[in-house]
């Protein structure tokens, strides 16, 4: 069994940083691609940025510039840094890892999910 632990999510004015963390354990024996979604109210979820093993990534369109994803792989642990926070970035954050346990089978696996708030 593999759970995801996120932090990092709040309420910031328009303009502000927030940095979102999650946190892989349990039967963990290689963390693979890690990433985050979305899901604001009246919208589909949306991926935000993705980030593969070998360090390349992936972002919205609407996020790129301001979004920055990068792994600590030692930690098991995905960031996502958040800048120039607009109200439109409110939603409730996921991160989505690809998991091999330990028996060496491959899982995806979300985590709990956290609010972000941006105010104008």
């Amino acid at each position: 069994q593999v759970q995801l632990v996120e932090s990092g999510g709040g309420l910031v004015q328009a303009g502000g940083s927030l940095r979102l963390s999650c946190v892989a354990s349990g039967s963990v024996f290689r963390i693979n691609n890690m990433g985050w979604y979305r899901l604001a109210p009246g919208k589909q979820r949306e991926l935000v940025a993705t980030m593969s093993t070998t360090g390349s990534t992936d972002y919205a369109d609407s996020v790129k510039g301001r979004f920055t994803i990068s792994r600590d792989n030692a930690k098991n642990t995905v960031y996502l840094q958040m800048n120039s926070l607009k109200p439109e970035d409110t939603a409730v954050y996921y991160c989505r890892t690809v998991v091999t346990t330990l028996g060496l089978a491959t899982y995806i696996y979300w985590g709990q999910g956290t609010q972000v708030t941006v105010s104008s």
